[in-house]
């Protein structure tokens, strides 16, 4: 009741953050039954419906990420002064989240499912021509139980890694950490990278050599090796897993040298904030990089097997990994809001920190930009020959 209540009186910007998740929730629980009602329409076929329940977990953590950083935003998950005296103390604002998640994520799976219910013709007419009804098993019956049992998925796994991302941390500074610096680099650069190598090297390994055993794509399936999705899953885990030290490195380039005081303010907050923004920054390059791959290697098959619910499930990801950069940059400029009247302050003009912003900007898409071009390429170099 706290959390609907909390969700009342949020701010619209708040609101609109949470519909997001909504319309998120709300694709991949399309695409979570679309897998039911083929596998409903096509008992045969079972090869075939596992591979689409597969292809599932891509939006569906993409989702789920959104949703957390969506979470982070948030302001009635931050701990506020009195709060403890009223009985929410972290423990309690951190279920709140999770709730609060689990509530747009459920609105999202129930307008998902009326939606495919619709497009059946369960709910009286003909199926919609939106989408072919063999797609989503029309005129076959689908197990209720089984539905209600994908759908929870998408509220538990959203609700259950905004629980974990916003747990409570003991944040007193051991004697051992105390004088260290709080831009220690994050120690995940040359385990990311190495990941994304070995990616790279099990795509090529596995690769068919031709256009005519591609990956397939929910919508219109074709033969696949298992190895060239494994390859792919890496490759971007390693972008991920690099993202924070990728950002640090960039701040680390701007204070190379003799800088000047807008370069050393820009590499400064860079590498202070590498933690908060790397992450959904390294889920952008590896979204990114798939999807230049994707095209390339789509555009020399013969006929490309794109359909309908490969466009929803694209849309799903491409979708949530923007707006999860987008609202990490918001989440990043809010706690840095003291720092930057801190600088007013002292005489800093408006214009300074703008430039500051956008030289910030800059140097992330000079060197995020070339790198995940060329992990694109050598992803797409074995898949088209």
């Amino acid at each position: 009741m706290l959390a609907l209540r909390l969700a009342r009186g949020a701010h619209p910007l708040v609101l609109l953050r949470r519909l997001g998740v909504t319309a998120a929730a709300a694709g991949t629980g399309f695409l979570l039954l679309s897998t039911l009602g083929h596998a409903a329409g096509h008992p045969e076929l079972t090869g075939d419906s596992l591979m689409r329940l597969l292809w599932c977990a891509a939006p569906l953590a993409a989702t789920a990420q959104f949703a957390v950083s969506v979470a982070r935003t948030d302001p009635a998950a931050r701990l506020q002064r009195g709060m403890n005296s009223a009985g929410l103390g972290p423990v309690r604002l951190t279920l709140l989240a999770a709730v609060s998640t689990a509530l747009s994520c459920v609105l999202g799976v129930l307008l998902a499912l009326i939606v495919f219910l619709r497009l059946r013709g369960d709910l009286g007419g003909a199926p919609s021509g939106l989408i072919d009804g063999d797609l989503l098993g029309a005129g076959h019956p689908l197990p209720f139980v089984g539905a209600l049992i994908l759908l929870s998925i998408v509220p538990v796994t959203a609700a259950a890694a905004t629980a974990v991302a916003l747990r409570p941390r003991d944040e007193a500074p051991s004697p051992e950490t105390e004088a260290r610096p709080r831009t220690a680099p994050p120690l995940g650069l040359p385990w990311g990278m190495a990941l994304t190598a070995a990616g790279l090297a099990t795509e090529a390994y596995a690769s068919p050599g031709s256009p005519d055993g591609l990956l397939p794509l929910p919508g219109r399936l074709i033969a696949s090796p298992p190895g060239v999705v494994v390859g792919w899953a890496l490759s971007a885990s390693g972008l991920v897993l690099a993202g924070p030290g990728l950002v640090y490195l960039c701040g680390w380039l701007l204070c190379a040298g003799r800088p000047g005081a807008l370069r050393l303010l820009s590499g400064r907050v860079l590498q202070e904030e590498s933690r908060r923004i790397g992450r959904p920054l390294g889920v952008l390059c590896a979204v990114a990089s798939g999807t230049y791959a994707a095209v390339n290697m789509y555009e020399a098959a013969p006929s490309p097997p794109f359909g309908p619910l490969t466009a929803i499930g694209a849309a799903v990801v491409l979708a949530c990994a923007g707006a999860s950069a987008l609202t990490a940059a918001v989440e990043s400029r809010a706690a840095r809001a003291h720092t930057t009247a801190a600088l007013r302050r002292l005489g800093a003009s408006a214009s300074v920190l703008y430039r500051a912003a956008a030289l910030r900007g800059a140097v992330l898409l000079v060197v995020l930009g070339p790198l995940t071009w060329a992990i694109a390429g050598m992803a797409a170099v074995p898949l088209v020959q």
